[in-house]
């Protein structure tokens, strides 16, 4: 659910949130049309890679300095969670087939998942950070967050660090391949955005 909060850190995230679930919306809404719903699950898994890596490199390690013990342990569940997802993205990326009832079922463990990763944090994780760091520290965690997808992978990467320092780096060095990759990939077209939320 979109967020209705005046808090920069928990708009920005939640944000993503809603896109996920828009794109999804997409995919599903355009069974039987595989070239369609190719388009539409290449953007979700774009959206979600760089999420994930904004998150792990911005407001997980936020957590852990402001959070204290609770803030490392919500902080390694989020993480196991983004690799369970990363994981079965890879999966589908690698070795299926937009199209095949395997490949629907595949995405929609992820998409199940993620709402209630998604859930979790919106519900519990943020409104905690954001309470520690006040506004001013949402405002530049959002910043930050919103400048590092920028530069963040934009495919599933399972064996990669997701802890700073290490995660950045190999981000840096992953993002100019993948982004080579997403050259030759089919993506929906801005109308087609459009339509997806809603506007005219």
């Amino acid at each position: 659910m979109a967020s209705i909060t005046k808090n920069p850190l928990f708009d920005a995230v939640a944000d993503d949130h809603q896109e996920m679930y828009e794109y999804y919306d997409q995919f599903v809404k355009h069974n039987g049309q595989p070239e369609v719903q190719q388009k539409w699950a290449n953007q979700l898994i774009w959206e979600i890679a760089r999420h994930a890596v904004g998150e792990e490199i911005v407001v997980y390690p936020l957590m852990e300095k402001y959070l204290g013990e609770e803030g490392l342990k919500l902080a390694n569940e989020d993480r196991a969670e983004h690799q369970f997802v990363k994981e079965k993205l890879y999966t589908l990326e690698a070795d299926m087939k937009v199209g095949t009832p395997e490949y629907d079922q595949l995405l929609k463990v992820v998409m199940d998942h993620l709402h209630r990763h998604n859930d979790s944090e919106e519900q519990k994780d943020l409104p905690l950070l954001t309470a520690k760091i006040g506004h001013e520290g949402s405002l530049t965690a959002a910043s930050q967050f919103k400048r590092t997808k920028k530069f963040a992978p934009t495919h599933a990467h399972p064996m990669a660090p997701n802890r700073p320092p290490f995660e950045t780096v190999v981000g840096l060095m992953a993002a100019p391949v993948d982004k080579l990759i997403d050259l030759f990939e089919s993506w929906p077209s801005e109308e087609e955005m459009k339509e997806a939320k809603g506007k005219d």
